[in-house]
């Protein structure tokens, strides 16, 4: 239903890429020594999530991945089930549906919560607790981790203690559950990595770490804008990666990402760091389709692998 539902709606899309990605996928990595593990980060397919015609939801997605793509590790995004983190009933469809197709669940990304760094320490508390229920969503559905931002206000050095203030709390209830609070580059100051290194730093804990995301160094946008170097950003915040964010947006001729140098980043990642755990495509273009988008960026990660030196 789902192949014959896009092929409706991007035909011209899919003539371009494989008829099964699946067994593309399984066949590629046979020859290949894949140093590190992929995973699919639900935001990939959000405007196919958001499309009614498309019959599609939360729920499809740990099959897409599989049957799609090959992809045995996904990356939810609290975005497209936010009313039933305590209901357990939908939780346990996800979970059956993920166990069924042979799929881990691996991290669940968390926004829209509020902000874990405000200077109001009414509104961080609040924001603290708001994300409690989806500590205890994922630590049911079988995740390591929750990814959450670390937006906060006011000077460099006080942004960085509120942010870890609000880190550490919901850390501390997370370790009871044996979960993961690990915080993305999602613009402002947590784009810079020097920054967001220095939060973990001060949280302190073994369960509070980075998710990289090669793509999100934007620390502000508009007239103005402000970059920060994506490849210095991800080799200071590898140390405390617990997940990686490999963010693509348009590909050339070739089939590299033309924003990110992926040898170069990839080569931070595994062969400086010693990274070996699951790589998280998470595509954000909008000039292909988002299943070509996917396939394109698995594809280029598979390639990548081969050219890296690994002990």
């Amino acid at each position: 239903m789902f192949r014959r539902s896009f092929l409706k709606t991007s035909a011209a899309a899919l003539a371009t890429s494989s008829i099964m990605p699946g067994k593309n996928f399984c066949s590629a990595t046979d020859t290949v020594r894949m140093p590190f593990k992929i995973s699919l980060a639900e935001w990939s397919l959000h405007r196919t999530l958001r499309d009614r015609s498309k019959n599609l939801s939360n729920l499809d997605f740990a099959r897409i991945a599989k049957r799609e793509f090959g992809i045995d590790g996904v990356e939810y995004v609290n975005q497209f089930f936010k009313d039933k983190a305590k209901d357990q009933t939908y939780l346990r469809d996800m979970k059956t549906r993920a166990e069924g197709e042979g799929v881990q669940s691996l991290l669940i990304m968390v926004d829209g919560e509020g902000n874990l760094g405000d200077p109001d320490q009414g509104r961080r508390t609040q924001a603290v607790e708001n994300h409690y229920q989806w500590v205890d969503a994922a630590k049911f559905l079988g995740c390591h981790s929750i990814r959450v931002n670390a937006a906060s206000q006011g000077s460099f050095e006080e942004q960085q203690a509120l942010a870890a203030d609000g880190l550490g709390r919901v850390s501390e209830y997370a370790k009871k559950s044996n979960l993961n609070v690990i915080v993305e580059n999602h613009g402002g100051l947590s784009s810079n990595g020097a920054w967001l290194a220095g939060v973990i730093k001060k949280v302190a804990m073994d369960n509070c770490g980075t998710l990289p995301d090669f793509g999100n160094f934007f620390i502000r946008r508009g007239k103005n804008p402000e970059e920060y170097d994506r490849y210095k950003g991800v080799d200071e915040l590898m140390p405390f990666a617990k997940a990686v964010s490999a963010k693509t947006h348009d590909f050339d001729e070739k089939g590299d990402e033309i924003h990110t140098d992926y040898v170069k980043m990839m080569k931070i990642v595994v062969e400086k760091h010693g990274y070996s755990g699951y790589v998280g495509i998470e595509y954000e273009g909008g000039k292909i389709g988002e299943m070509q988008g996917i396939q394109k960026s698995k594809d280029l990660l598979i390639r990548i692998a081969q050219e890296l030196k690994v002990s």
